[in-house]
C-alpha cells in the first residue's frame, strides 16, 4: 500500500495534467470534425500505449524479469532488458510503418460514419500518420517502467505520463499555435506533433533512473533466447488479455461515427465520449493502475516462492482497497458530472449543451468504474500464475457481450452515444465477475467473504454520499446558475461534504481498510515536508 500510495500521487499528477491538456483541446477545437479526427487518430496508437504500458508488456515483462533478478545475475537480467529492447525496435517499428501506410483503411475500418462529412476522414488519416510514431516510443517507455517497478523504484515511471502531458501541450502549443502560420502547420496537426514530442519526454525522463540502476542500451538479437521467448509467449495472449476495455472503446467509436445527434448530426458523439473516458482515467490510473503496479511485482514473488497464501492475502487486500477508492469515485463522478465537465470544459468552443452531453456519458461510464479498476489488479494475478489463456478467453466473450449490447442499444433502442459508455461499463463489471470467480475456483477462496463484507460497507456509505451531494448540488445550481464558475462553486462545497459523509459512515461501520489507504497516501507526502523542513 506504500507503494500504491507513491504510485497513486504521481499518477494524480499525471491524471490533472492529462486533464488540462484535455482543456486546451477543448477550449481550441470544442466538440466537433476536428477534434472527432484527433481523438481517432490519437486513439489507434494509444490503444497500444494501453496495453503496453498499463498491460501486457508489464504484465508478462514483469514476472521474467523479477525471476531473473532473483535467481539469475544482473548480467542476465541487463541481457534480457537489451533483448526485450531491440525486439520492440524492430517489431513495433514495423508496425509503426504498416499502421502509417493502413491510415486509411484503419480509418475506415473503426469510424465509417467519418466519411459522411466532407473532409473529416481525410483530416482523421493524417492524425492517425502522423501520431503513429508516439507508439513506438511509448512502447520503450513501458519497458523502462516495467525494469523500474520490478526495481522497487515506482515514483519514477509513475510522473512518467506526467511529462508526456507536459510535453504534448507545450510542443503542441509551440508547433501549432505560436510557430504553426510561419512553418505551415495548422493547429492541430500541430497538436497531433505535440504527442509525439510528449511520449519522447516521457521515455527521456526515466533513462537517468535506468542508468543509476546499471541499465544502458545495447543492440542485441537472441530470438531463441529463453526469457525473451516466456516473454513472447506470454505477451500475445496477454494483449487480447487486458484489451477488453480499449477494444470495446474502440469498437464503440465504430458506432458513435454513426451516431446522429439531433442538434449536433454526426460532429460530437465521439468527442463526447472521448471527454468523459478521460475523466474515468482519473480514478482508473490513481487507484486499479497504481495498486496493480506496485501489486503485482509483490504477487510475482509470492508465485515464484511457491507461497499461495500470501499471494490471496495481497491479492485480496488490494481489491478490497480497490473497492473503497472506486466506488464513491463512481458515485461522485455520476452525480457532479455536470458540474465536473462543466468547471473543466466549458468554455470557447465547449457549450453547455456539450457540457450536458458528456457528463451523460460519464455517468454512463462511471458505473463500470469498479470494474475498470478491479481488472486492472486480477488480470495480472493470472500471469503471475503463468496463466495467460484465461485472461484471453474472457476478454474475447467480453468483447462479444460489448458488440452485442451496443448493437440492441444503439440499433434496437436508440438511446444514442451514452448507451455506448453503458454497454462499456457492463463489459468491464462481467470481466471482473467472470475472472475474479474463476481464480477463486482455482486457488480454493479468495478471502472472498471478506472482501464482499468490506465491499458492502462501502457500498453503503457511497450510498449515503450520493443523496448528500445530489442535494448539495441541485442548491447550488439553483443558486448559482450553471457558468464555468458557479460549476466550481458546487465542487468546492459538494465533494468536502460528500468526503465527509462518507468517511463518517465507513467509520461508524468499521471500514478497517479506510486507515491503511489514508496512511498510505498521506505517509510520502508527510515524509517528504519532514524532509523539507529538516
Amino acid at each position: 500500500m506504500r507503494s500504491a500510495g507513491i504510485v497513486s500521487i504521481a499518477v494524480l499528477m499525471s491524471r490533472v495534467t492529462g486533464l488540462v491538456r484535455e482543456s486546451v483541446m477543448a477550449r481550441l477545437f470544442g466538440a466537433g470534425l476536428a477534434y472527432d479526427a484527433f481523438m481517432l487518430g490519437f486513439r489507434i496508437p494509444n490503444l497500444t500505449r494501453d496495453l503496453f504500458a498499463e498491460g501486457a508488456l508489464s504484465s508478462a515483462f514483469v514476472p521474467v524479469f523479477t525471476e531473473y533478478l532473483n535467481k539469475h545475475s544482473k548480467e542476465d537480467a541487463v541481457r534480457l532488458v537489451n533483448l526485450v529492447a531491440t525486439a520492440i525496435l524492430i517489431v513495433v517499428g514495423c508496425v509503426c510503418l504498416l499502421g502509417m501506410l493502413g491510415a486509411p483503411w484503419l480509418v475506415h475500418l473503426l469510424a465509417p460514419g467519418y466519411a459522411a462529412v466532407p473532409g473529416k476522414f481525410e483530416l482523421a488519416v493524417r492524425m492517425t500518420r502522423i501520431m503513429f510514431p508516439f507508439l513506438l516510443v511509448v512502447a520503450l517507455a513501458a519497458q523502462a517502467m516495467g525494469v523500474l517497478n520490478a526495481s522497487n523504484q515506482f515514483a519514477v515511471p509513475a510522473m512518467a505520463s506526467t511529462f508526456f502531458n507536459i510535453g504534448s501541450v507545450l510542443f503542441g502549443l509551440a508547433l501549432g499555435v505560436w510557430l504553426g502560420p510561419a512553418i505551415h502547420l495548422t493547429r492541430i496537426e500541430g497538436m497531433a506533433l505535440g504527442v509525439v514530442g510528449g511520449g519522447l519526454l516521457q521515455l527521456i525522463w526515466q533513462l537517468p533512473s535506468l542508468h543509476h540502476l546499471g541499465y544502458g542500451f545495447r543492440i542485441s538479437f537472441d530470438w531463441q533466447h529463453p526469457g525473451l521467448r516466456r516473454i513472447g509467449s506470454l505477451m500475445v495472449p496477454a494483449i487480447l488479455g487486458n484489451a477488453a476495455v480499449q477494444i470495446n472503446v474502440m469498437i464503440n467509436t465504430n458506432f458513435a461515427s454513426s451516431v446522429h445527434d439531433p442538434v449536433r448530426g454526426f460532429d460530437g458523439p465521439v468527442s463526447w465520449l472521448s471527454y468523459a473516458f478521460r475523466f474515468m482515467q482519473l480514478p482508473i490510473g490513481l487507484f486499479g493502475v497504481a495498486l496493480g503496479s506496485a501489486t503485482l511485482p509483490s504477487i510475482s514473488r509470492s508465485a515464484a516462492s511457491g507461497n499461495i497464501d500470501e499471494f490471496r492475502r495481497t491479492l485480496s487486500k488490494s481489491l478490497t482497497m480497490v473497492f473503497l477508492l472506486t466506488i464513491p469515485s463512481s458515485v461522485g463522478l455520476a452525480v457532479l458530472g455536470k458540474s465536473i465537465i462543466g468547471a473543466i470544459y466549458q468554455g470557447g468552443r465547449f457549450q453547455l449543451y456539450d457540457t450536458q452531453q458528456t457528463a451523460m456519458a460519464l455517468s454512463c461510464y462511471a458505473i463500470g468504474l469498479a470494474g475498470y479498476a478491479a481488472v486492472k489488479v486480477i488480470a495480472p494475478a493470472y500471469y503471475a500464475l503463468g496463466d495467460a489463456r484465461t485472461p484471453m478467453m474472457v476478454s474475447v466473450a467480453s468483447v462479444a457481450v460489448n458488440f452485442c449490447a451496443a448493437e440492441f442499444l444503439i440499433r434496437g433502442l436508440g438511446l444514442g452515444h451514452a448507451a455506448l459508455a453503458l454497454s462499456t461499463s457492463m463489459v468491464a463489471l462481467f470481466a471482473f465477475f467472470v475472472l475474479f470467480e474463476l481464480l477463486r475456483r482455482r486457488m480454493g477462496g479468495v478471502h472472498g467473504r471478506e472482501l464482499a463484507a468490506s465491499g458492502m460497507k462501502v457500498l453503503a456509505a457511497s450510498a449515503a454520499m450520493a443523496v448528500v451531494t445530489w442535494f448539495s448540488s441541485r442548491e447550488m445550481e439553483n443558486w448559482l446558475g450553471t457558468s464555468q464558475v458557479a460549476r466550481l462553486g458546487d465542487l468546492a462545497v459538494s465533494i468536502p461534504l460528500g468526503l465527509i459523509v462518507f468517511y463518517g459512515i465507513c467509520r461508524t461501520l468499521g471500514v478497517a481498510e479506510l486507515s491503511v489507504a489514508i496512511r498510505a497516501f498521506a505517509n510520502p507526502i508527510t515524509r517528504r515536508i519532514k524532509r523539507e523542513v529538516h
